[in-house]
This record gives structure tokens, C-alpha cells and sequence, in this order.
């Protein structure tokens, strides 16, 4: 092989990562502006935060059916479709005033991000040597905590400037131009084998997948309950302007967090995993306990989003080393595990912030981290090995 087959795609990758960053751009920017979405539909704020599981749905019931509608087509054509699925759909959003085809919008932009998801890690590894996947991932990954660290919080700010409707343009405009983009940078591979069809189930029987699984879901349920409902909790400790500023703090935290990750992930998955959700539970008791105090708000933040950045990246290993040789489809089932926890934190959330206050939030995270860190616990051959 040439040194230029060797040599890493790095245009590719980053048109990756900027398909990621959309994703989470779509999916996150209602839940720093709530209120606005709240106030310029009529709706009351759990409705609007619907908006954020009506993206979630369309993630969780699409990705696998779609994921096989496409699996013959070039990957290139996938990715492309996906992309002009946010330019429609995001675009769409943006213009209705009617809810039910908001809701609607969000659905099938939610769709698109599912497809993504599902394509993406794959593709990464695909158009680099297998010395250099790891990295590949790596990069093609990282347009999350960018988002969450830069995007968000600017999304936020931006919405509050020139309102929600016309942030959800911007995205359309940032989509426009990463159609070019791929074009131009991305290579084409083939689509999958038809020998491949339909062994979505095969891969729920190996051992170490399940509680992986469902480490996802609680794991990131507890996340998605907090940050979904961000704006209404930190009014709490008077900061209710300045929720663009908590998502910066967390943003740039889980950037950290995904660095430290990469360093050592190789040889400390499992004590990351451990780490992570035991510092994340420390964190919800000190909100439980004093979240009227801003301090707490900002620190929390911080902590919070330092467990988080590392998460997606530890758990897909943690998946893909279970699944082995069925790692690309178990992908699939990831993204509907993840979106499962997404669209349950925003029922979950507005159920409990309705019936029972902001101070619930935080007790339904000490439970859900708690069943999280006793998987992994009691989960060390197959799932989360003590050795890699």
C-alpha cells in the first residue's frame, strides 16, 4: 500500500464530524430556548419540550428500518440524503406555525440524525487503513462535544438575538454548505452485502451486548432529564439568562472530557465508565441538595460535563467490543437505545417537572445512575472486561 492510500482523509472526516454537529445542533438548540419556543406557539414549557422528543422518535423508530432500506446504497448517497433531510425538515421547523407539522418536522428531522448515526462510525472506518480507525472514529465524532461545547450555547444565544425561527435557518444554510462539502472531500464506498440482511436480532444474543445497552439507556436517560429541561432548572439559582452560559461551561467541559477519553480508553474503559457515572451521581446530590445556589449551578456544569464527553465514545467501544464482527449493525442499535433515553427524558422530564417540581429531577437521576453503575459493576467478563 502507497503512502497516499495510508494517508488520513482528514477533509472527510471533519465533513463527518460536521454531519454529527448538525445532528446535535437540531436535536439540543429547542432545549436552550424553551421559553421562546413556550411563548411564540402558546405552548406551555413541557409541550415545548416534546419538541426534543418528537426529534428523539423519529431517531429511535427509524434507524434500524431505514438502516436496511439503505444498506445497498452507496454510502456517499446515504450521507447526502441524510443531510438534505435536515435542510427540508429543519427549514420546515423553522417556517410552521401550525404544531402538529412542527411536531412533525421534528420527527423526520430526528429520522435523518438516525440515519446518520448509523452511518456514520462505519463509514469513518471504512475509508482509512485499519491501523488508523481508532482515530478515524475519533474525529468523525468529535462534531458532538463541539456542538455541545461552541454551537449550543451560540445556538442559544443566537435565539435569544433573532429568535428560535431563525436559528433553525441557520442550520438549513449550514446544511447547504456541507452538501458542497461532501461532494467535493468525501470518497464513495459500495453499500453493504445483501449477505448482511436482516441480523439486527442476531446481535441482541451475544453475550455483553444487552447490558451495554442498557447502560445507554439509563445512563443517558439521566443525562437527557436534566438537559432537555436546563432553562427551567437553573432558574432555580437565579440563572435563568444565563442558561447559554451554563451550556457553554458544560460544552467546553465535555470537549475535555472527550480528549482525556481518547487517552485513555484503550487500557481503562471500565474505570472510566465506573468514574464517569460516579462523579455524574455526586453531581445530581449536590443539585438535589443546593441548586438554589449558582455556584453549585456553574461547578455542576462543569463536573457534569466532564463525565459526559467521553460518554458516546466509551460506550460505543464498549458496544463494538461486545459485538465483535456484528459491531457496524450493533451501531444501529445504539442509536436506538440513545434516542430511547432522549425521547424518555423529555417524557419523563415534563411529567415529573409538572407534577412534581424541579427539585424531582435530581432524585429520578440518583436512581437511574444507580442502576447504571451496577450494570457495569456486575457486568465485567463480556460487557465491560477488566481487560481489553
Amino acid at each position: 500500500m502507497t503512502t497516499k492510500e495510508k494517508a488520513m482523509p482528514y477533509k472527510a472526516l471533519w465533513a463527518f464530524a460536521m454531519t454529527g454537529f448538525i445532528c446535535i445542533m437540531t436535536e439540543t438548540i429547542p432545549a436552550g430556548l424553551l421559553p421562546e419556543i413556550s411563548d411564540d406557539m402558546s405552548i406551555s414549557l413541557p409541550t415545548a419540550g416534546q419538541l426534543v422528543t418528537a426529534y428523539a422518535l423519529g431517531s429511535l423508530l427509524t434507524a434500524i428500518p431505514l438502516t436496511i432500506a439503505t444498506r445497498l446504497w452507496s454510502r456517499r448517497n446515504v450521507l447526502l440524503a441524510t443531510v438534505w433531510g435536515f435542510i427540508l425538515f429543519n427549514t420546515l421547523t423553522a417556517a410552521s406555525t401550525n404544531l402538529t407539522l412542527t411536531f412533525v418536522a421534528r420527527f423526520m428531522a430526528g429520522a435523518s440524525a438516525g440515519l446518520a448515526w448509523s452511518l456514520l462510525a462505519g463509514y469513518a472506518r471504512r475509508i482509512v487503513d485499519p491501523s488508523q480507525q481508532g482515530k478515524a472514529m475519533a474525529i468523525a465524532m468529535i462534531g458532538t462535544p463541539i456542538a455541545l461545547s461552541a454551537g449550543v450555547p451560540l445556538g442559544t444565544w443566537l435565539g435569544h438575538v433573532v429568535g428560535w425561527r431563525l436559528t433553525f435557518g441557520a442550520m438549513s444554510i449550514l446544511s447547504i454548505l456541507l452538501i458542497g462539502w461532501i461532494v467535493m472531500c468525501v470518497p464513495n464506498v459500495a453499500g453493504q452485502s445483501k449477505q448482511v440482511n436482516l441480523q439486527f436480532g442476531k446481535v441482541l444474543t451475544i453475550k455483553g451486548v444487552k447490558p451495554v445497552l442498557a447502560v445507554v439507556l439509563t445512563w443517558m436517560l439521566a443525562h437527557n432529564i436534566l438537559y432537555t429541561y436546563i432553562a427551567p432548572f437553573v432558574e432555580a439559582s437565579g440563572l435563568g439568562s444565563n442558561v447559554d452560559v451554563i451550556l457553554m461551561v458544560f460544552g467546553l467541559a465535555s470537549l475535555l472530557g472527550i480528549l482525556i477519553t481518547g487517552k485513555i480508553i484503550d487500557k481503562h474503559l471500565r474505570t472510566a465508565v465506573l468514574i464517569s457515572l460516579s462523579i455524574f451521581w455526586v453531581v445530581s446530590l449536590a443539585f438535589g441538595v443546593a441548586i438554589n445556589i449558582p455556584s453549585v449551578a456553574f461547578i455542576g456544569a462543569a463536573i457534569w460535563g466532564l463525565t459526559f464527553g467521553g460518554a458516546a465514545t466509551l460506550l460505543n467501544t464498549a458496544l463494538a467490543d461486545a459485538a465483535g464482527e456484528w459491531a457496524e449493525i450493533a451501531m444501529s442499535l445504539t442509536v436506538v437505545s440513545w434516542n430511547s433515553a432522549i425521547s424518555l427524558g423529555g417524557i419523563v422530564g415534563g411529567v415529573l417537572l409538572q407534577s412534581y417540581g424541579i427539585a424531582s429531577l435530581p432524585i429520578a437521576l440518583l436512581a437511574l445512575l444507580t442502576i447504571s453503575f451496577l450494570t457495569v459493576k456486575f457486568n465485567s467478563r463480556y460487557a465491560f472486561p477488566k481487560t481489553r
